[in-house]
């Protein structure tokens, strides 16, 4: 067992270096690309946490203040926590995937059991490009027999998150209702230039939630290499550290793909620690509000987003917190921006 782990860690090691991740720019000094959307509504999903992490339930439309630059809007459609979420589940298949030995996807039989009746499931894997595996439904058996369908390569290749994500994207845009996309990912990235910058962009535009989980933990915890039983000798210093930067890239890529949304990114390492993180996730997705207003200008602009919460809710569940917290200790969970549309030309 040792050793396997050993070689596990190898091979990853080498995956690395042949699909070294470019991390998203944090600032540059290119603009934006023209972001050309045609929207009379823009959705906000929420999130609303108290200080332990409760969920917090029993708000309504007039609880919620919604502010576009500053400027408070009119909340013109409310979802409550009842509606049913919509999830799809998107999933690395590349070499390290394989070398995990499918531990995460038995961890995703928490999420699937964490959701409601009514919430669906949708499920596809990537690496070069995304491919579809289930469509939507809410037949939760089903989607536990798709996730042991799915296959995985070993081997060096392409694993264009950024990209695969985009087209994600695409397939959600004109999906009504509370959506959210649960993302299993190494974070390496090899996807074309530009497409990390673009994907940016879509997600200031996009009402997906993203959730990021990190498949790099285990591969971290694997160990110094045991000379006693290993066949090979340990990495040199400079290679240990070409490791370390890029996993550190690629947290950092899935950890600001994930807040561009409101979401969060996860890190976990072990099998229990993937069953918790699963187990939030579907409490999360089911205890989102959804917010539409329309946008004020048509300037096609990138517009700040922000939410509030000024009343006392009451609890609605089990999970909420009993006794409701003074409103200052609220965490709102929500995208930070949207892309305006642009003014139709006469």
């Amino acid at each position: 067992m040792l050793l396997f782990s050993q070689c596990r860690a190898a091979l990853f090691t080498a995956c690395v270096f042949f699909l070294v991740p470019r991390a998203l720019p944090h600032q540059s000094n290119q603009s934006a690309p023209d972001i050309r959307v045609s929207v009379d509504r823009v959705n906000v999903g929420v999130v609303v946490t108290d200080s332990s992490g409760q969920f917090i339930g029993g708000l309504h439309r007039e609880d919620f203040h919604l502010f576009d630059n500053g400027f408070e809007q009119p909340i013109t459609d409310f979802l409550n926590v009842d509606e049913p979420a919509q999830v799809l589940l998107l999933i690395e298949a590349g070499p390290a995937v394989y070398l995990l030995e499918g531990s995460h996807l038995q961890a995703v039989h928490a999420l699937l059991e964490g959701l409601s009746p009514g919430d669906r499931v949708a499920i596809a894997r990537y690496n070069a490009a995304p491919e579809p595996i289930l469509d939507f439904t809410p037949d939760k058996p089903s989607a536990a027999a798709a996730l042991d369908r799915l296959h995985f390569d070993l081997g060096f290749g392409q694993l264009n998150l950024a990209s695969s994500l985009a087209t994600a994207l695409d397939w959600l845009v004109r999906l009504p209702g509370k959506k959210s996309l649960v993302l299993l990912s190494t974070g390496v990235d090899t996807s074309p230039p530009g497409a990390t910058q673009n994907l940016l962009a879509r997600l200031e535009s996009s009402d997906v939630l993203v959730l990021a989980i990190s498949l790099g933990g285990e591969l971290r915890g694997a160990g110094p290499v045991d000379k006693k039983h290993a066949k090979r000798d340990p990495p040199p210093p400079e290679k240990t550290q070409a490791v370390a930067e890029a996993f550190a890239e690629a947290d950092r890529e899935l950890k600001t793909i994930a807040e561009a949304t409101g979401g969060r990114a996860y890190f976990p390492r072990t099998g229990k620690d993937f069953a918790a993180v699963f187990t939030e996730i579907a409490e999360l997705v089911r205890h989102e509000y959804n917010l539409g207003f329309v946008p004020p200008a048509h300037d096609a602009k990138v517009h700040s987003i922000e939410v509030r919460v000024t009343s006392s809710p009451v609890a609605t569940s089990p999970s909420f917190a009993s006794n409701a917290p003074p409103k200052e200790t609220y965490r709102v969970d929500h995208r930070q921006a949207y892309a305006a549309p642009r003014a139709e030309q006469p």
